[in-house]
């Protein structure tokens, strides 16, 4: 286990507890039924929360307190919930980490007005946060916002070409989505935050940017891998949806321009296939012409450069360790 991992089990319960406390029950008994319980239950099973995590190592990365960072990593995680709800919407998913999405169990609407509350909690938080000046707030909100309209626009591509079944896409083109739609708030954005509220010097949050722009993106193209070839997934609802649902990723994109067998692939992508015989046949396409090889050098060479930047930038200190740990667990994770 690295040092990141027992950093996540040393402080993420602590965490969640934290974020229990933004699910109240509001003002009528049946706000529980229908709002703040689904809201709680679904964030309960958000994963290991890295995001607001990394915006506390970020904090005293740069010699600040991260205890001051706590509601803007909150913030960060409630976006992350309201994500995750909408993305199952809009990709028609039935389960989320081997658990029933929220509109199967809620119904459309109520997940809908529940990922809109935790929505609404990204600003509000913050907002509401009484450690924060007014300054330190309003920087913190522009990059909220701005994470979210980047988050937002990404997922419209990936949605737009989906919908038009669009596979002319390039390399670069599956690039700038996955930046826009995960790269910003799985890691740049967090970061940035996180130094923002440390008090850092202005090439300190850009550096960390960076480094979490980069590691955000090597975090989403190991998700690919692991969809694919991930042996903990093989037993998994998920495993090899990313296939069944057509889905543009680096592997996929690579094997299409690569392959021999292209409109095999492009036939097995288009047609929604559930046969695992079928899945395992396109993964053998992919594997052949060096795709999924490729994605994994390409996140092992994001993390590479990432660290040796960081290191320079920021003093020898246990955060700095622990943000490098970070680099390495998101590329060679099994899970």
């Amino acid at each position: 286990m690295t040092g990141f991992e027992l950093y996540l089990k040393r402080h993420g319960k602590a965490f969640e507890r934290y974020l229990a406390t933004f699910f109240d029950d509001g003002s009528h008994s049946d706000m529980t039924r229908y709002l703040y319980g689904p809201l709680r239950t679904f964030s309960d099973n958000a994963g290991k929360r890295h995001r607001p995590l990394i915006c506390l190592l970020a904090c005293e990365a740069v010699g600040g307190d991260p205890a001051k960072a706590w509601p803007s990593a909150a913030a960060i995680e409630h976006f992350h919930t309201a994500a995750l709800i909408h993305d199952d919407i809009e990709d028609s998913s039935l389960t989320r980490r081997d658990e029933p999405c929220m509109h199967i169990t809620e119904g459309l609407g109520l997940a809908v007005n529940a990922g809109d509350l935790a929505l609404a909690l990204v600003c509000g938080t913050v907002v509401d946060d009484e450690g924060l000046d007014d300054a330190t707030k309003l920087r913190v909100l522009a990059e909220l916002v701005g994470m979210t309209t980047r988050t937002i626009e990404g997922q419209a591509l990936d949605i737009g070409w989906a919908r038009d079944d669009r596979f002319d896409l390039s390399v670069e083109d599956y690039l700038v989505m996955a930046n826009h739609k995960t790269a910003f708030y799985s890691g740049g954005v967090p970061l940035a935050v996180g130094a923002i509220i440390g008090r850092g010097t202005e090439e300190q949050i850009e550096t960390l940017r960076r480094f979490g722009q980069a590691t955000g993106l090597a975090f989403q193209l190991q998700d690919d891998i692991l969809n694919l070839v991930g042996a903990k997934e093989s037993t998994g609802k998920d495993f090899r949806s990313d296939i069944a649902e057509g889905k543009r990723t680096l592997v996929a994109i690579h094997a299409l321009g690569a392959s021999p067998r292209r409109e095999r692939l492009l036939e097995i992508l288009s047609s929604r296939a559930s046969d695992p015989a079928v899945f395992a046949e396109a993964v053998a396409i992919m594997e052949e012409a060096g795709s999924v090889e490729y994605a994994r050098r390409y996140a092992h060479d994001l993390v590479v450069d990432a660290k040796a930047e960081l290191q320079k930038a920021l003093p020898k200190t246990t955060a700095r360790g622990l943000l490098c740990s970070m680099a390495d667990f998101f590329i060679k994770r099994s899970s």
